[in-house]
């Protein structure tokens, strides 16, 4: 942590110019994953996998139930291995999990014995970041997010959303220049869903990092991003690759707009079809 990190958390503007690049953040050729399942059977779970996300884009992908969306996060996240294939990440070799990496699961899984804060503060113990950067910046996030006032709490006193938006800021706290995201919101009720969806664009927006999410929701992968890929039933395979030609920042009414019914109704032909060329 240094002087230029608190920089970006304060400068939106300056933090998406800062991490603008020729470099790809990820840039995967012909990627598979296959396994082996309780039987002893080879399972082919995805690809091949042809992906590049430039620096600052956001990232949605849909598709059925099964089909290797996150799979192909883990891969991105370096938790798991690629069977085969060319991977980069900053265009270096992609073979383990990075601190620039930071990952939101559905399921918050924070400590109940712990505070806010004190959870927040988790990744500077295991990246052995420099403590009073790490504080500061926790504090920052929490303002951020309309948490501060509730730092002191223990997990348990507060709404599924509130959970939710400490996870953000403990993804957040070493600065990540990536952001993944695998059905972030999906334990929520729909309404603290919508509302998070919009926040957390606005955060994306702030901060200007690059993201990448996995949703079963179609109207939250249009909301949110750039660009929306579908994947197809296993062995999961990017079929489209739609851009969301819609004007930001976006709001509850940008799902009222032609072009977001238009797009919402691509991505689901494209879904639907394929489930049925299946059965």
């Amino acid at each position: 942590m240094n002087d230029a990190i608190e920089s970006r958390m304060t400068d939106g503007s300056r933090a998406k110019q800062a991490g603008t690049s020729s470099v790809p953040v990820i840039d995967f050729t012909a990627v598979t994953k296959s396994y082996k399942d309780k039987a002893g059977l080879d399972v082919h779970a995805m690809g091949p996998v042809d992906l590049k996300i430039e620096p600052g884009e956001f990232v949605s992908v849909v598709g059925p139930s099964g089909c290797g969306k996150s799979t192909l996060l883990r891969v991105i996240a370096g938790l798991e291995t690629a069977t085969g294939g060319e991977l980069k990440r900053y265009g270096l070799p992609l073979d383990e999990p990075s601190y620039e990496v930071g990952i939101i699961f559905q399921e918050h899984v924070l400590f109940p014995w712990a505070s806010i804060i004190e959870n927040v503060m988790l990744p500077a113990d295991i990246l052995h970041l420099d403590k009073e950067a790490a504080r500061k910046r926790a504090w920052q996030l929490l303002e951020m997010t309309g948490l501060k006032d509730f730092a002191q709490h223990r997990p348990q006193m507060l709404s599924g959303g509130m959970k939710q938006r400490a996870a953000f800021c403990r993804a957040m706290l070493s600065d990540p220049r990536f952001l993944l995201l695998d059905e972030p919101f999906g334990a929520l009720d729909a309404l603290t869903r919508e509302e998070l969806s919009l926040e957390l664009s606005r955060l994306w927006g702030e901060l200007g990092r690059s993201a990448f999410m996995i949703t079963h929701d179609i109207e939250e992968a249009i909301l949110l991003g750039d660009r929306v890929l579908v994947m197809s039933p296993r062995p999961g395979r990017i079929i489209a690759d739609i851009k969301v030609d819609l004007p930001r920042p976006r709001s509850v009414g940008t799902a009222v707009l032609p072009r977001f019914q238009e797009i919402k109704q691509q991505v689901r032909e494209l879904i639907f079809a394929r489930q049925k060329d299946e059965a």
